[in-house]
């Protein structure tokens, strides 16, 4: 089946704006987007100039990296701006709808909500798993986009891959599964809960979004990509503004995924690994600490007995932390980012302090 068939119909006739990079390349003199033929102030980078919209060099190495084709590869501005994009295209205002498995990230509900599109709800089991018998119970035929969260934030518990593929056979004519892989780095090796990004293209209502925010440390460069059948792609490029990715921004990408980059992230992501091992058991020990729930991402979940004390602790020794209590069943939990082993370590000095503290 085509998946494009299950995005709007207004969306697919649609004539994209064809940006001037787009229609010609090349030449000596380049008087057809009406740019500047001078450098900026103290700067000959080329920034006088529009961008490429998709650069081929990096659409090629990130094809490489997730086993795809480049052109099963959209770039963006973070992972955010994939989920925006298929929202748009899939969902129409008031008719159609997402579904979603709470306590799960919330852009994606987010950006359904702004767009008019309905938000359906199949809860994680207590302890924190996918439900896939409840997500396939909870589809209807308003639902256009399936998300799933793996590893999940904020909980951080990964999803087994056999899972993810029997939701996907079984969306299959139905919806869009789209899988957020944003941790997927930090898996534990040798865990079922690995990329799924090498099965787009054959499976073809499958989406994976993948980022370089969080293991390759490219937070402050929003660059996202989500992998999908070439028609999807395509067809979302239609929506896209022309000259999406700032040039410094794809420069830097570029030499971040590079040999040598990659080496660097694999040897950082192994030092994460063995922090998130030696906090969890740490932390277990701490008479303030309810639970630390398990994690396959850059982050463990904790529930405190008194989450009020330990957010205070935490804060008054100049530590922020994420507070996420705001989500179902998470009333009692705090989300600590894995730093390096001495930010760790004042994490542990402080809510020892406040473990000691009188009732």
């Amino acid at each position: 089946m085509n998946p494009v068939e299950l995005a709007r119909p207004d969306i697919r006739a649609l004539q994209p704006y064809s940006s001037a990079r787009m229609e010609a390349r090349g030449g000596a003199i380049a008087l057809n987007a009406n740019e500047s033929p001078w450098p900026p102030f103290d700067n000959d980078a080329g920034w006088n100039r529009y961008p490429d919209p998709q650069p081929a060099a990096l659409l090629e190495r990130l094809a490489g990296l997730y086993g795809v084709d480049a052109t099963q590869v959209l770039i963006g501005r973070g992972s955010d701006e994939g989920i925006d994009l298929l929202v748009r295209a899939f969902c129409a205002a008031g008719r159609d709808a997402i579904l979603i498995s709470p306590p799960t990230f919330g852009m994606y509900a987010v950006c359904a909500r702004v767009q008019g599109a309905d938000v359906v709800e199949a809860p994680l089991r207590g302890n924190g798993a996918l439900d896939v018998d409840a997500v396939l119970a909870r589809v209807t035929p308003a639902v256009k986009l399936v998300f799933v969260c793996a590893p999940n934030n904020p909980s951080g518990a990964g999803v087994p891959r056999a899972a993810i593929l029997r939701l996907a056979e079984a969306l299959a004519g139905r919806a869009l599964l789209v899988v957020d892989e944003a941790y997927v780095e930090f898996v534990e090796p040798g865990s079922d809960c690995g990329s799924v990004a090498g099965c787009v293209g054959a499976i073809p209502n499958l989406a994976v979004l993948r980022t370089l925010s969080k293991a390759w440390a490219l937070a402050g460069v929003r660059i996202g990509m989500l992998l999908a059948d070439a028609r999807v792609i395509a067809l979302l490029r239609k929506l896209m503004p022309p000259y999406p990715l700032p040039a410094p921004c794809a420069e830097a990408a570029l030499r971040a995924v590079s040999r040598a980059g990659e080496r660097a992230m694999r040897e950082r992501v192994a030092v994460t690994l063995r922090e998130r091992a030696r906090l969890r058991a740490a932390l277990a020990n701490l008479a303030c600490v309810r639970e630390v729930l398990p994690s396959q991402a850059n982050f463990l979940t904790v529930r405190f007995h008194d989450a009020d004390a330990a957010l205070a602790g935490l804060l008054e020794s100049g530590i922020v932390v994420r507070d996420v209590r705001r989500y179902p069943n998470l009333g009692d939990a705090l989300r600590l980012t894995l730093g390096t082993h001495t930010e760790n370590d004042r994490v542990l000095q402080a809510l020892r302090a406040c473990a000691e503290q009188p009732a």
